[in-house]
């Protein structure tokens, strides 16, 4: 894992929860915990990593991932034993 995937990390664990993180941040963090990241209908996005595939929007206009989605990615990523 890179410096700014390290940070993107700290960032998603920080509290209280931000809403300023990038989405493609996110997903380049995803990408280097080796997941596969796949488009679908519309701004959807499947995420597979874990051995499980999760859904997320990508967040549009705005490039800032809200603040429900950032703590729906940090339980999955705690719940996986990925902390920062």
């Amino acid at each position: 894992m890179r410096r700014k995937q390290a940070r993107t990390l700290a960032a998603i664990f920080a509290r209280p929860t931000q809403g300023s993180i990038l989405w493609a941040d996110i997903e380049a963090l995803f990408k280097s915990l080796g997941a596969a990241v796949q488009e679908r209908e519309g701004s959807r996005v499947a995420v597979i990593l874990f051995g499980q595939v999760r859904i997320f929007h990508r967040p549009h206009p705005s490039p800032d991932t809200d603040k429900g989605a950032v703590r729906s990615i940090r339980n999955w990523l705690e719940s996986n034993g990925v902390t920062p």
